[in-house]
């Protein structure tokens, strides 16, 4: 479950994550608010993998970086959160530091948990438009589909709606595609070919 943890007297930071312990909970710092949440099931951590193995077989060809969680976004001081999977091209590495993510990748993924659900819809997407995400994915378990947005004139309209059936394409990965139902981990594991 996912809990926003806000006092009136109380803007949370980036300093102030140093001060947690390193523990199963993932926390995230959205305009001053804390937002802790616990461990996701093993479908998300599927789709998670699929997603960033996929990323990686491109980033093998073209270059860039591609990080699964938990690797901090700092958006701001007050905005700091972590996405389940972000792409950065080979022409913005610079914004990768010792410790974080400066600046918006190239490419979100956020995947849908039962707890997470509102966050990732609402005040994250808020989030990634308002710091400028060009592409944002938000992989939804529950309803069985991935919504695309793409960032147009600093705002994102309506996502493209793809279900299992269909091909995502990636609006700023050139050449990238992956099929919305290896995104969303569904369907029947692939047969392993026996040895001979």
């Amino acid at each position: 479950m996912a809990h926003i943890l806000q006092s009136e007297s109380r803007r949370y930071t980036y300093a102030d994550l140093a001060e947690f312990p390193d523990d199963r909970y993932r926390r995230e710092i959205i305009d001053g608010e804390l937002i802790v949440t616990v461990s996701p099931v093993p479908r998300h951590q599927k789709a998670v993998m699929n997603i960033s193995g996929r990323l990686y077989g491109y980033r093998q060809t073209y270059g860039g970086e591609v990080y699964p969680a938990p690797l901090d976004v700092y958006f701001a001081e007050d905005s700091v959160v972590e996405p389940d999977v972000l792409f950065i091209r080979a022409e913005h590495l610079g914004q990768i530091g010792d410790k974080y993510v400066s600046n918006a990748p190239d490419l979100v993924v956020e995947v849908s948990s039962p707890t997470t659900r509102r966050l990732e819809l609402v005040r994250k997407r808020e989030l990634y438009e308002r710091f400028g995400v060009p592409e944002y994915w938000y992989v939804d378990l529950e309803a069985e589909r991935v919504e695309q947005y793409v960032l147009t004139e600093g705002r994102y309209p309506p996502p493209t709606i793809l279900y299992p059936d269909q091909v995502l394409e990636s609006a700023q990965l050139i050449g990238f595609s992956i099929e919305a139902k290896e995104a969303l981990a569904s369907g029947p594991e692939p047969e392993a070919e026996a040895d001979p």
